[in-house]
């Protein structure tokens, strides 16, 4: 019996192994089925470290495919396991997984309330890691709320931390972080200048993901600078790469980033060509939040060639996926686009209504730039409808707070 014991405990370990490996490569669906056996065998010689290996990782892939319900629905198990041994790593790994669950469900408060608890436990047991990825994860929810004065800071702490223990890949990530809320400020030289350093150090340390990562983040800050030329030119580094280490979500993101610069071109062709072999990727993986992305990028392509039943079709399929994966930020994103779209065929009594469902759900998550383009897509209807007092009056509202959350690009619609 002890034989068949170890047995059965080297053959789930293998299947963890194995699902480790398929989700590097984007075989989300191999990869929870790796897990799902592994499970049963943990539950079955009553293994409950090796049960809350496998839960965790169950949690991790549903998140990767946009199954944030799936994703907390696995983490609680692990959470409850680890209390019940008293491991304290696994406790904080658990809540940071949660906090980065309702991040992406655009849940800043609940994402800031787990990643606290996970550098309250990481501070407690002195773990320098652990509290790093913690102080990675609230810049990160403060970038998305629009205070990046707080993410640059937590950015600083993260690459202090990395700096200290010799961590080379989160001195990286912490790099990469500063660079995108210095992006969202509006100031690309420091963008670029950190996506560099961030692209040094991924390749120093042959990290081929890392270096992806970087080299997106030196498109996107090009793209703001309207240097579409350079921003192609690192969507397609990122893309081979991506080809190469068969990472095919990055591969989705990449070809989305190519349409994305082909599009600020005025090249509608190319930019749904790129979006449609993104959407590709993204149903092949399952990736439902990929989808819900190149669906909406394809969208606004047809709003802009003129296609407005095309583009309502996309905004409305959006809609769909946000609301399945309960994912507020693109249901809200999808009812500005159908407001757009509904306004330019002349209909303002229908765009005016998407624009305010678009302003409550902002309002609800509270997401300033949601709200700022919320306002806008009400101040543009109201002009429209002639009413200019209206217009007036929420374009205002629109440019306090781009102003308040420091929001170059926001400050200027308004302005205009």
């Amino acid at each position: 019996m002890a034989q068949t014991q170890a047995q059965r405990k080297a053959e789930a370990d293998r299947l963890l192994d194995q699902g480790r490996q398929q989700l590097q490569t984007s075989q989300f669906q191999a990869a929870l089925q790796s897990w799902q056996q592994a499970l049963i065998i943990y539950r079955e010689i009553k293994d409950p470290q090796g049960e809350g290996w496998a839960l965790g990782n169950l949690g991790i892939a549903y998140r990767n495919v946009g199954d944030y319900a799936k994703a907390i629905e696995y983490t609680q198990q692990v959470l409850a396991i680890a209390r019940e041994i008293k491991d304290r790593q696994s406790e904080g790994a658990a809540l940071g997984s949660l906090g980065s669950a309702y991040d992406s469900l655009g849940d800043y408060a609940k994402a800031i309330d787990y990643a606290q608890q996970v550098l309250a436990i990481a501070r407690e047991i002195k773990d320098r890691q652990s509290e790093g990825a913690a102080l990675g994860s609230l810049g990160s929810a403060y970038d998305s709320l629009g205070d990046y004065a707080k993410a640059i800071d937590y950015a600083q702490q993260v690459l202090a931390i990395g700096r200290e223990i010799k961590d080379r890949q989160s001195e990286a990530a912490a790099l990469g972080n500063q660079g995108t809320a210095y992006r969202n400020l509006g100031d690309y030289a420091k963008a670029i200048d950190y996506a560099q350093q961030q692209l040094a150090i991924a390749r120093e340390i042959k990290d081929r993901q890392s270096e992806g990562a970087a080299l997106g983040n030196q498109g996107t800050a090009y793209r703001n600078l309207g240097d579409y030329t350079k921003a192609i030119d690192y969507a397609q580094q990122l893309l081979a790469i991506a080809r190469e280490i068969k990472d095919r979500q990055s591969e989705g993101a990449a070809l989305g980033n190519l349409g994305i610069a082909y599009f600020s071109l005025g090249d509608y062709a190319k930019a749904i060509e790129y979006q449609q072999q993104s959407l590709a990727i993204g149903r092949e993986i399952k990736d439902r939040q990929s989808q819900g992305r190149a669906l909406g990028n394809l969208g606004i392509a047809y709003l802009s060639l003129g296609d407005y039943a095309k583009a309502s079709e996309y905004a409305q399929q959006v809609l769909a996926i946000g609301r399945e994966i309960k994912d507020r930020q693109s249901e809200g994103a999808a009812l500005g686009s159908l407001g757009s779209a509904y306004r330019n065929l002349g209909d303002y009594a229908k765009a005016i209504e998407y624009a305010q469902q678009q302003l409550a759900i902002a309002r609800e998550i509270k997401d300033p730039q949601g709200q700022g383009a919320a306002l806008g897509n009400l101040g543009i209807a109201y002009r429209n409808f002639g009413d200019y007092a209206k217009a007036i009056e929420y374009a205002q509202q629109q440019l306090a707070i781009a102003r308040e959350i420091k929001d170059p690009q926001g400050q200027g619609a308004a302005l205009g």
